[in-house]
């Protein structure tokens, strides 16, 4: 196990959270290795990859991958250790759970997706190295109301709250219901990730608390949002159970709420370099717990 000793060292490049809000180009490479580096992600995936931001994979899993994950799902939501449990979060109106952290520590179920080539493997060849969880969790979407995220870059929250120094880090969006264009499913805009949205306004003590059932610090502005709008348009991301999107960690993203009948519930895994390990925060009092940000660096094997 390898955690964080030394506090922060590394000069900001990404300034947010101040009084005003700021544009500025990314500093970073986007895909880390070269064309032909191998693993799961086809040949000319990457160079899509480093112009838009994200990749889709049609049938990551099949049916019955799909059935066991979604399984081991229901009974997380359904167990009360698991709603009692502070890496649980609930719907503000209804109560309904909207998504557990850490479910790779909870479960082996999830744990073994998390070191399923088809993932880790990926993650390695966007990044050029080896990764750890930075973090997982299951976002469940229960028909008939359950709210969604609004627009924000990923990459400005680890930023400003977990320390993430520099835009190595990686996620994945795995379906394990039906994503519809109706339920809540995923926008991105396409090439957003290359430019950094310094927020404004400051981070209160524990933010987390709030920014995990509603988000107000750390989101962009409508005049932003509309001009980002209008340079990279929005791309609705839909797909049967098992489809995934791999996607930028600077990639302005979103999901509206679910008001259908049909539920949509997915499991998401951030994977972080091990050469970009998280220091102290940038534009945060404190760090947020590491159920949240992790502090073990292990890779995964």
């Amino acid at each position: 196990m390898t955690t964080l000793s030394n506090p922060r060292r590394t000069t900001d490049l990404y300034p947010t959270r101040g009084r005003t809000e700021a544009m500025v180009p990314r500093r970073d490479p986007v895909v880390w290795s070269t064309p032909d580096t191998p693993g799961p992600l086809r040949q000319g995936e990457l160079p899509g990859f480093e112009h838009t931001g994200f990749t889709t994979v049609d049938a990551l899993l099949d049916p019955d991958e799909v059935t066991l994950y979604r399984t081991e799902l229901d009974g997380l939501i359904r167990d009360p250790a698991v709603r009692a449990d502070e890496r649980a979060v609930v719907e503000p109106t209804s109560q309904d759970i909207r998504s557990v952290f850490e479910v790779h520590r909870i479960s082996e179920v999830f744990a073994s997706l998390v070191r399923d080539e088809r993932v880790v493997g990926a993650a390695r060849q966007i990044l050029g190295s080896d990764v750890y969880v930075h973090q997982s969790r299951v976002n469940v979407k229960p028909g008939f109301g359950a709210s969604g995220f609004y627009w924000h870059s990923d990459f400005e929250t680890w930023h400003a709250e977990d320390g993430l120094p520099r835009m190595r880090t990686v996620s994945v969006s795995i379906a394990l219901t039906d994503n519809h264009d109706t339920n809540g499913s995923l926008m991105i805009m396409p090439g957003s990730h290359k430019t950094f949205l310094g927020c404004a306004g400051r981070t209160p003590k524990d933010h987390y608390k709030r920014s995990l059932r509603m988000q107000d610090v750390g989101t962009p502005s409508d005049e932003a949002l509309t001009r980002m709008a209008g340079e990279h348009g929005i791309r609705l991301f839909t797909g049967r159970a098992g489809s995934a999107t791999w996607f930028d960690c600077n990639a302005m993203h979103g999901s509206g709420d679910n008001i259908t009948p049909y539920p949509r519930s997915n499991v998401f895994i951030v994977f972080n370099s091990v050469e970009n390990t998280a220091e102290e925060p940038f534009a945060a009092p404190a760090r947020r717990p590491a159920f949240i940000g992790a502090r073990d660096f292990t890779p995964v094997r």
